[in-house]
């Protein structure tokens, strides 16, 4: 049987240990240990039979903006729908946030795709909230406003948002 819960600090290592081979592949940006307790109240993850088999957080960064980071799956349970189930959760405690948006910065645009998110191009913020924005130290914030600093992070992924 598939859980989805909130994550908890004792998690982290199991986290970590399904992440470090996607950041090895440049599929996920590497977070440093210390970064991955300071959001653990961001995350989720998915238990199959006491197993720690994905997680996924969920940024709030605006009144009515978040997103979707570091969604992964073990690589033995991918292709089960335990992504999906993720994504679902996050997107519940989006709603119930009272976020009207969700983006993510991902190389799997056809799973994205799937569940409602679209392809875009451009900043979704008017002139005033991006100037709020573009303060937030925090590296996913540069990398939704498109900012040159993180260009070589995220070269080759698409950006995509979700109107909830």
């Amino acid at each position: 049987m598939l859980l989805i819960r909130s994550a908890v600090t004792a998690d982290v290592p199991a986290i970590r240990k399904i992440a470090d081979p996607l950041v090895e592949q440049r599929i996920l940006l590497g977070k440093e240990l210390v970064e991955l307790y300071e959001s653990i109240q961001e995350f989720v993850v998915a238990e199959r039979d006491g197993e720690l088999v994905g997680f996924g957080a969920l940024h709030v960064m605006w009144r009515d903006l978040a997103e979707v980071r570091t969604l992964a799956v073990a690589e033995a349970a991918k292709r089960s729908g335990i992504g999906a189930a993720i994504l679902r959760e996050l997107l519940e405690r989006a709603r119930v946030l009272g976020i009207l948006r969700v983006f993510c910065l991902t190389f799997e645009a056809v799973f994205f795709a799937s569940h409602g998110f679209e392809k875009i191009s451009d900043i979704p913020v008017d002139a005033d909230t991006y100037a709020e924005l573009v303060r937030s130290h925090d590296e996913g914030v540069a990398e939704f406003l498109d900012l040159a600093r993180v260009k070589q992070n995220t070269l080759g992924n698409s950006r995509m948002l979700k109107k909830l």
